[in-house]
């Protein structure tokens, strides 16, 4: 094996992984960036609070509808074109929600845009597994969601910025533009595998196969992959603890956490901003260092889900005894714990996932799991609602106390499930 082709092929893979990072990047930038110009569009179209609400939840909705296609296109079409023609499909909802003349093509443009960053993460999952070895997948995962966790600060700091000096509407062209750069940039550069290079792949390099002993990879269908995915018994508590943990997650990190602090606590927006911007943080500093934890120190995919999933259940059962008694600083320390343990740990089960099936069903794996996530969030998002409905709201017109204290026993429940299911979970780890 040359020497140069090894060099060549370690080197090269930082430029498909950066391409790809930016892709996820955008993938949090849109899931967020309705926040910071909801004002401005509501003013633009004369919608309710109602009909905006709807706007935003769209994207969530198609992200979790595509989460089993998007498996069943990297496997089928490739993760390289996958990517390629799901950010086009963004581009253009962005381009078209900065020109959307009325609420109805902008719900048009959004479910374009969701429907095209949802194709982003699976395939960018099965090509860092041809590029990076097994014992760099943890890691690099933790890295691509630190990525994300800066899409979070952008979608809320950058594009404030943009929206006040260039409007609303430009900024989605301007986003739209950069995706269309980011397209381009996908397409002459990205290899699904470094065979298409001509170069040698990771097993070759570390000597686990001699070239010319390789076996060929097994050809999986599309529905004999989907099959033999949820025939597989250890699936279903990573599925399970994904739909609660993550349902955890987007239901209160992701849409109530806010009302929260304002109405138990009596925040200013500005203060609750500052409070859950620690939210970002725990994905920036939680991915890569569970993915430190899970390779190098527990050298378990396991044991660090269930520590993760116990200091979650811990976070909850705290709370629920001091639901509005915290103050500043120790919130800011509960919200970064809490997105460590709830939204960072998603590079280690989505690894302990891949890791159960074979190479060639890798999209279709983690693509099936990954509906759990979003489903688990559209079911809490719309039951924490109800539960705070049910309850009768102040003079002010503010959720009561009784109401988030149920919301948080609910959580904590949810927790505990989870945890019942960790233990039931294979170690996938393997030296």
């Amino acid at each position: 094996m040359e020497d140069n082709l090894v060099r060549k092929m370690l080197s090269f893979r930082w430029f498909i992984f950066g391409i790809l990072a930016i892709a996820y990047f955008f993938v949090y930038f849109h899931r967020l960036s309705l926040s910071v110009v909801a004002n401005d569009i509501a003013t633009d179209f004369g919608t309710t609070a109602s009909i905006l609400g709807l706007l935003g939840s769209v994207y969530f909705y198609c992200y979790a509808a595509m989460q089993f296609p998007a498996g069943l296109f990297s496997d089928s079409i490739g993760p390289r074109k996958t990517v390629a023609i799901s950010l086009l499909l963004a581009c253009i909802g962005s381009i078209l929600f900065g020109l959307a003349p009325n609420i109805t093509v902008a719900f048009a443009a959004r479910v374009m845009v969701g429907l095209g960053v949802s194709m982003v993460f699976i395939p960018t999952m099965k090509i860092l597994s041809q590029w990076f070895r097994a014992n760099e997948f943890a890691l690099m995962s933790g890295i691509l969601n630190s990525i994300g966790g800066i899409g979070v600060f952008a979608a809320t700091w950058l594009l404030g910025i943009l929206a006040t000096n260039f409007g609303w509407r430009i900024s989605f062209q301007l986003i739209g533009g950069c995706t269309l750069l980011l397209i381009v940039s996908a397409w002459l550069i990205v290899r699904d595998r470094p065979a298409d290079k001509g170069w040698p792949s990771i097993n070759e390099i570390d000597g686990k196969n001699n070239k010319n002993d390789l076996p060929l990879p097994q050809k999986i269908g599309l529905w004999e992959g989907a099959c033999k995915v949820v025939s597989e018994k250890y699936f279903w508590p990573v599925a399970i603890w994904f739909f609660f943990v993550f349902g955890i997650f987007f239901g209160f990190g992701g849409l109530w956490s806010g009302p929260y602090l304002m109405h138990v606590y009596g925040k200013s927006r500005e203060q609750v901003g500052d409070i859950l911007s620690m939210l970002a943080w725990g994905m920036i500093i939680g991915g890569p260092f569970l993915g430190v934890l899970s390779e190098k120190v527990l050298k378990s995919r396991k044991k660090t889900i269930v520590l993760c999933t116990s200091v979650l259940t811990a976070l909850l059962l705290f709370i629920n005894f001091l639901p509005s008694q915290l103050p500043f600083s120790v919130l800011a320390v509960w919200f970064f714990l809490f997105s460590v343990c709830s939204s960072a740990i998603v590079t280690i089960g989505i690894t302990a996932t891949k890791e159960l099936f074979p190479v060639e069903i890798a999209g279709t794996s983690v693509g099936t799991v990954n509906l759990f996530p979003f489903l688990g969030g559209a079911v809490f998002m719309s039951l924490l609602g109800r539960v705070l409905d049910s309850y009768p709201k102040t003079s002010t017109l503010e959720y009561s106390v009784h109401g988030y204290r149920m919301v948080l026993l609910i959580l904590l429940v949810a927790s505990a499930i989870s945890l019942i299911c960790t233990f039931f979970m294979k170690e996938t780890y393997r030296r």
